[in-house]
């Protein structure tokens, strides 16, 4: 149970077409089952005051991050497409954190990579966070072993205290056994997972 208030920032990632449909291009398994458990989270946190980020991927047709280009990634997620866009039942009531937009690999709400250099950047999410005097963050969606882990380690190293609702994450398990290791990796980076 996440104690929501002004203080408090919940943050949804990724929950787009491409992820969260069946017949999304880079579908997570069950990805459609954490609307519900999105929207309910959205509607206790917006009740108790607290601000909502959504994160979204928003790559250009061509990149380095899909597979065609030399990346890991089949596409997904390309801007102004209906892949790209929020699942249609997910309420989206707060501000959106676009990621990938000019190419990079955007797997964290904090920060995109370029896949070439490595070279980092910071997204607003950050800044706007800070502007708000946000004491702690909640995180869901998806997909765990990737945006939603980045997301929620990067908030813990920034120096946010950040809680994961386990309930609300889903993972596209490329290797078996990336869920597990994920759980382990948040909880041995300070991470609380709830539920």
């Amino acid at each position: 149970m996440i104690d929501y208030g002004p203080d408090t920032a919940l943050i949804v990632v990724d929950v787009q077409n491409d992820f969260a449909d069946p017949t999304g291009s880079l579908y997570v398994r069950e990805g459609e089952q954490v609307v519900p458990i999105a929207n309910r989270e959205i509607e206790l946190a917006a009740a108790a005051g607290s601000p909502v980020f959504y994160t979204q991927d928003w790559h250009p047709p061509d990149t380095p991050h899909f597979q065609r280009d030399g990346g890991i990634w089949p596409v997904h997620c390309v801007r102004e497409t209906w892949g790209a866009q929020f699942h249609p039942d997910l309420k989206v009531m707060g501000e959106v954190v676009r990621k990938g937009a000019k190419g990079e690999d955007g797997y964290s709400g904090f920060c995109v990579r370029d896949p070439v250099s490595g070279e980092a950047a910071e997204t607003v999410l950050g800044a706007r966070l800070r502007a708000l005097g946000i004491r702690s963050l909640a995180v869901l969606g998806l997909a765990g072993d990737y945006c939603v882990g980045a997301t929620a380690k990067d908030g813990h190293e920034l120096g946010w205290p950040v809680s994961v609702l386990r309930k609300g994450v889903r993972f596209v398990e490329l290797n078996p056994g990336d869920e597990a290791r994920t759980w382990r990796e948040l909880a041995a980076a300070g991470v609380e997972v709830v539920g």
